[in-house]
């Protein structure tokens, strides 16, 4: 099973759970969420790895978010991850499970 499948059977899962089932799910999903950014990151960086500097600021402006010369080549090639992420079905899965959590009040940060 794939990290996007798995994510996916969660999310379908989560508003038939309760309470610390609910909690468990997230727990697994945002692991998942978080190994499939990373493995992406990884894609990613070897696809623009050759480009010029200047190709990734291109590249990352062309995609909405704005650069500034101070960010360095590793930190635009996660900026461009993070906006090819946020438009995975998983990534976006998960977004709705925890948005949908919260507003049942359930979230993995606790209250203090």
């Amino acid at each position: 099973m794939t990290t996007t499948q798995r994510i996916l059977d969660l999310a379908a899962a989560a508003p038939a759970s309760h309470c610390e089932d609910l909690v468990l799910l997230l727990h697994e999903a945002n692991e998942l969420y978080q190994q499939g950014l990373q493995d992406l990151h990884r894609e990613v960086a070897t696809r623009l790895g050759g480009l010029a500097t200047a190709d990734l600021m291109f590249a990352a402006e062309t995609a909405g978010m704005s650069c500034d010369a101070s960010q360095d080549r590793s930190e635009v090639i996660l900026l461009l991850t993070l906006v090819e992420w946020e438009m995975t079905p998983a990534a976006m899965a998960y977004a709705e499970m925890a948005e949908a959590a919260a507003r049942r009040g359930v979230c993995l940060i606790p209250e203090e």
